[in-house]
């Protein structure tokens, strides 16, 4: 049967894939657009268990805050050729606005979560495998919760930031910590959010230091104390110096806003090696 125009670009709306695909699948299935999608589906399938040994390093990486939650998901596949493409950018905001309106407890729960044509977030995915060529996989899925909560998406797309607050803050303060996380990599929010084993680390790498210097050994317990205060300063975010105005810490700057507000919670993604 002839295969119409019409009915290319319809399909094509429907899975993304290129015209030629269209119209092979749709020759394929005599007209039926189930059965192409279906042809169109196998063959992303196809693709991907072909190329399930392949790197995903590249990607794109978005997040949104909307009152008092927040998220983060990154969309990862081989080439930045693919991923600054424009529908491959689109299908990252569809599976982060479903995140925002869902609230997946879990990765594999947003893979699960059906988008508006019925098709589940990791069937879209494969689906776009097919369109590519390329390795894709949802990378990553983090999310927050707060009085208030604010998103930083760094230009490029590869690195994003979530914070969230005990109370309401000013968009720009907000904005400010969003970046300096973006920035500083902190740890944790505090010196006692920190690990026992990293802090022990980091204790045994001062006194060990300070061995090597020649410090007496009853000293090495103090010197180790006073590197670890320095760690906090250098990796936890409240203790960070801002960096817009290095006479001020993160803590004392949101306390010129209030004295009671403090950061509850960050998660910070980036495709970038740092």
């Amino acid at each position: 049967m002839a295969i119409s125009m019409t009915d290319i670009s319809h399909l094509r709306k429907m899975s993304g894939a290129g015209m030629m695909d269209c119209k092979n699948a749709l020759t394929e299935s005599n007209g039926d657009f189930d059965k192409a999608m279906e042809i169109i589906r196998k063959k992303g399938q196809a693709v991907a268990a072909k190329r399930s040994d392949r790197e995903a390093s590249e990607g794109c990486v978005l997040a949104n805050a909307e009152g008092k939650y927040a998220a983060i998901v990154a969309l990862k596949c081989e080439t930045d050729f693919v991923a600054k493409n424009e529908q491959f950018v689109a299908l990252t905001k569809e599976i982060l606005n479903v995140a925002c309106v869902n609230k997946p407890v879990s990765l594999e729960a947003l893979k699960a979560i059906s988008l508006s044509d019925g098709r589940t977030v990791e069937e879209h995915i494969t689906d776009r495998i097919g369109v590519t060529g390329e390795k894709m996989e949802l990378g990553f899925y983090e999310f927050i919760s707060g009085a208030s909560t604010i998103s930083y998406i760094h230009p490029g797309n590869k690195l994003a930031t979530i914070v969230a607050f005990n109370q309401s803050v000013d968009y720009q303060i907000a904005r400010d910590v969003a970046m300096q996380v973006a920035a500083m990599n902190p740890l944790a929010v505090k010196p006692e959010e920190v690990s026992l084993k990293t802090i022990e680390k980091e204790l045994d790498i001062a006194r060990e230091k300070a061995r090597q210097a020649g410090k007496p050994e009853n000293m090495l317990s103090n010197i180790a104390q006073g590197a670890l205060q320095k760690f906090y300063k250098e990796n936890t975010l409240l203790k960070q110096e801002f960096v817009k105005d290095n006479k001020l810490s993160i803590e004392q700057y949101l306390q010129k806003q209030d004295k009671d507000l403090t950061v509850m919670a960050f998660k910070r993604i980036t495709l970038n090696m740092e």
